[in-house]
């Protein structure tokens, strides 16, 4: 097993595989397409986009992603190789901060099977243990229960509320921001070994 892997009961979270073309494809073939509600981003895909080429072009920019330790996507996938979502830790800062941002997303045809929640666990191991992350950061919309309260479920604590923080869906959003830290799940941080930053 990778060290970017992690098994749970329910779901394995790790970065995608060229032989996970078939159940990516089937995946987005699968989802329904009208979205659930106005944060349900993961619609389906045009056929002519589902392409092996395509995938193989996705791969390429998540391992470019990951070798500049800036973005790490993983797949949720259930025991039996079916894709279910996904889990990203984003816009990696690291020196004084060792912090990122997290996003998550279960495709619509399996909501509400427990997979979100696994899959957001199984992350956090692998951003506090293999990455070396102290903190992890998540927005969420204060409308959106759901999320604010799979957040809680998980672990994150409710620090603050920040105004006009993102621009989706055409305009700046507020967002209720929900932190977790390495010491909050018992991980003790360790640094990685970083190049010294340049000062002026």
């Amino acid at each position: 097993m990778s060290k970017l892997e992690r098994v749970g009961k329910k779901v394995i979270v790790r970065p995608y595989k060229k032989s996970d073309y078939k159940a990516w494809r089937e995946a987005y073939l699968s989802i329904s397409l009208k979205p659930k509600n106005k944060w349900d981003i993961t619609t389906s895909r045009d056929e002519s986009n589902l392409g092996k080429s395509d995938f193989l072009k996705i791969l390429s920019g998540q391992k470019k992603n990951r070798d500049d330790d800036y973005f790490f996507d993983f797949g949720i996938f259930l025991k039996n190789g079916t894709l279910v979502g996904g889990v990203s830790i984003m816009d990696i800062s690291r020196q004084v901060f060792q912090n990122a941002y997290l996003g998550y997303r279960i495709f619509n045809n399996h909501w509400g099977l427990g997979y979100g929640k696994e899959g957001v666990k199984l992350a956090l191991e692998l951003a506090f243990k293999e990455l070396k992350l102290h903190r992890l950061e998540a927005g969420i919309e204060p409308s959106n229960k759901r999320s604010i309260s799979l957040a809680k479920a998980i672990g994150f604590k409710r620090e603050g509320y920040s105004k006009k923080r993102l621009f989706l869906r055409g305009k700046w959003l507020d967002m209720v921001l929900f932190v977790a830290r390495s010491e909050d799940f018992g991980i003790e941080w360790k640094p990685l070994k970083q190049k010294k930053m340049v000062r002026f």
